[in-house]
């Protein structure tokens, strides 16, 4: 995994519309979650999710590292105090984009309401653009991705297709000490709009 000042990033970002900023390479793709210690250490021990870890629920991966730090405050908030950064086989990656239906109704994708009320039930993959956000938390034009992962889809993320789960928490305490604006000293994973490998 590869870092680069935010101050170097930013103006290689899309200011606006809707993107998948990820670290990634040919083969995989890096998301974020963030969980209590105890699952974390399961993860972190095992290279894979177990333990207290619910596959009964849907849980949910973001590629973008900042709009993982707005979500957890940085690793501040209750039940979040542990980042992990889960590297992922890329064709994995890009089957959940293609069976993901979009947590809201938009017309443009099916006919009527009742279809896609319809594909939601059936999908194990849920998806949100959001407001991605700044350092500080504030909300920018550009939207952001994250996808709810149950069922199936879920297991096979948890079990099969993690190459390597990394401990990114003493990193982002680390970091929480260079959020003064303009953001000089502050180091993130080298990010890029990802591109569709198929």
């Amino acid at each position: 995994m590869g870092y680069k000042r935010y101050v170097e990033q930013i103006d290689t970002w899309p200011s606006n519309g809707r993107h998948i900023l990820a670290d990634y390479n040919d083969e995989s793709i890096v998301v974020y979650q963030a969980y209590r210690v105890s699952i974390a250490s399961f993860a972190l021990e095992h290279q894979m999710f177990g333990g207290e870890f619910s596959f009964q629920r849907m849980s949910w991966i973001k590629p973008n590292f900042l709009w993982m730090m707005y979500r957890s405050g940085w690793a501040t908030k209750h039940g979040q105090e542990s980042i992990l950064a889960v590297r992922l086989r890329r064709s994995f990656f890009d089957e959940v984009l293609k069976l993901a239906v979009s947590s809201s109704y938009e017309p443009s994708e099916f006919p009527t309401r009742e279809d896609w009320k319809t594909a939601v039930s059936e999908s194990d993959v849920r998806l949100q653009w959001d407001p991605d956000h700044d350092p500080s938390g504030r909300p920018l034009e550009r939207k952001a991705i994250q996808l709810g992962l149950r069922g199936e889809v879920l297991r096979r993320y948890g079990q099969e297709e993690i190459i390597s789960i990394t401990d990114m928490t003493p990193f982002v305490i680390e970091q929480r000490l260079n959020l003064d604006e303009p953001y000089a000293q502050l180091m993130l994973p080298n990010e890029r709009a990802y591109i569709i490998s198929n």
